[in-house]
């Protein structure tokens, strides 16, 4: 699915990085940078900025406006979801990568709906696991 606005708002991106956050062979993720730390924050600025501007033809923005409402993203997260286990299911590891990162720009959406943030995620994460 392409966002007719023809910008970053696309949820399921570009699937073309074959570089991105691998796993070394020590086990460590290859992320020096903080570079998924800052791609979930601007992804999630960028929710922000289509629920507060609500562009014309925004797919973001029309979660945010949709006659189902909340609903519509909780069908999109269960959608998402039942891809995620058959791309499992088919050990297609590219398939399941992409399903993943449209589940959690769906998640983000729906975070933003119920005035949480990616903050509150890392919270719950640290909480759990720091």
């Amino acid at each position: 699915m392409t966002a007719p606005d023809g910008d970053r708002d696309n949820p399921d991106g570009d699937r073309d990085n074959p570089d991105g956050n691998r796993d070394d062979p020590d086990g460590n993720r290859d992320d020096p940078d903080g570079e998924l730390a800052d791609v979930l924050d601007d992804l999630f600025a960028t929710i922000e900025d289509r629920q507060r501007e609500l562009p014309e033809g925004s797919y973001t923005a029309s979660l945010f406006t949709h006659e189902k409402g909340e609903n519509a993203v909780l069908e999109k997260l269960g959608e998402e979801t039942t891809e995620i286990l058959l791309a499992a299911k088919d050990d297609d590891a590219d398939e399941l990568a992409h399903e993943s990162a449209d589940f959690v720009y769906h998640l983000l959406v729906l975070f933003a709906m119920k005035g949480l943030d990616v903050d509150d995620l890392r919270a719950e994460l640290h909480s759990r696991f720091g």
